[in-house]
């Protein structure tokens, strides 16, 4: 599972142990999160379920895809589908997805790599599994985050970052028992790949059995902490957490993961995403596929939508029906 590794994590440069004045943020909340299935039958659990939007802010939700081993002709993905109001990011630790989207973005991401997606003012687009991995089957794991945007930056022309793998900031804790992978933000003096338009941070940490991961904070962001897999603790107090749940902090200045001496054969310890971001503090109003401020203007991109304002899917592409949600979900 854990997407990008290192031969020897004692080369990386080592994030410092907080400040001894810092201010450890202490566990608010641990959630079970539920299982689904989304787009054209693939497994999810909702990483944020639970989670109220005000604490999530800017955050809006959390996907985990997988893990799963798919036999061949089992793989699938999204059809065609809105989107207007947020960013969609879509990070891959094992597997193959291809990107499409009605404003010219898109691509292939593997192991690593990370498709950041700027919606905007509105397109269309796809994600699925090309069709090698459809005949031949294969494991595949990855999430998708839905990042929101402040109102001034709702109506930008969509953007699309390809974000490859090898961009990331890799970092060790500072007793080099943890591989912390930068996809966004600033940790320590070293900034991840992804440019956002609202001030957050990403990353993906496997701390090693035994081991304990203390991280600098910024106090303006939320923190939050989602287990991918393995067992371990949250916060100073040591609070238990394990693969399928979600941990969100109070306010401070540092945070504190740790894992378990014992983990599953299978594991090279446990994996975690830290997320954190500036409140927006705006009205939400969502429904499907639209994040918007007010009521009237998700009702008026659906109307676009179906306008055909959105966007065209391109020729190249064969269109499937669905538009990810409905005026049903106000």
């Amino acid at each position: 599972m854990p997407a990008v590794t290192v031969p020897d994590i004692t080369v990386l440069p080592r994030v410092p142990e907080p400040d001894a004045a810092a201010v450890e943020r202490a566990v608010r909340s641990v959630t079970t999160v539920p299982s689904g299935f989304e787009g054209e039958g693939f497994p999810v659990r909702r990483a944020f379920a639970g989670i109220g939007l005000r604490d999530l802010d800017p955050f809006l939700m959390m996907d985990q895809m997988g893990e799963v081993e798919y036999a061949p002709g089992e793989p699938k993905g999204t059809p065609w589908h809105p989107h207007r109001g947020f960013e969609t990011v879509t990070y891959i630790m094992d597997g193959i997805f291809e990107h499409a989207d009605s404003h010219g973005g898109g691509g292939v991401i593997t192991n690593g790599d990370t498709q950041w997606m700027t919606a905007g003012s509105g397109l269309l687009h796809i994600e699925k599994p090309p069709e090698h991995l459809v005949v031949s089957g294969g494991l595949f794991h990855g999430l998708q985050l839905w990042v929101n945007l402040p109102a001034a930056d709702k109506w930008l022309e969509p953007k699309y970052q390809d974000l490859r793998a090898g961009e990331s900031a890799l970092l060790s804790s500072a007793d080099g028992g943890a591989l912390v992978r930068v996809i966004a933000g600033e940790l320590a003096g070293h900034v991840g790949p992804g440019a956002t338009r609202t001030p957050m941070a990403m990353m993906h940490a496997t701390v090693a059995p035994g081991a304990r991961l203390r991280l600098p904070w910024r106090r303006a962001f939320n923190a939050l902490v989602y287990v991918l897999s393995g067992t371990g603790s949250v916060g100073a107090a040591g609070r238990p957490i394990r693969a399928g749940q979600a941990a969100l902090f109070g306010p401070g200045d540092a945070l504190t993961v740790a894992a378990d001496p014992t983990q599953e054969s299978r594991l090279s310890g446990m994996d975690v995403v830290v997320l954190g971001g500036q409140p927006i503090g705006e009205p939400v109003a969502w429904a499907g596929p639209f994040v918007m401020n007010t009521r009237a203007e998700v009702l008026a991109a659906f109307d676009d939508y179906q306008k055909g304002k959105l966007g065209v899917i391109p020729a190249t592409h064969i269109p499937h029906a669905g538009a990810g949600g409905s005026t049903e979900d106000l």
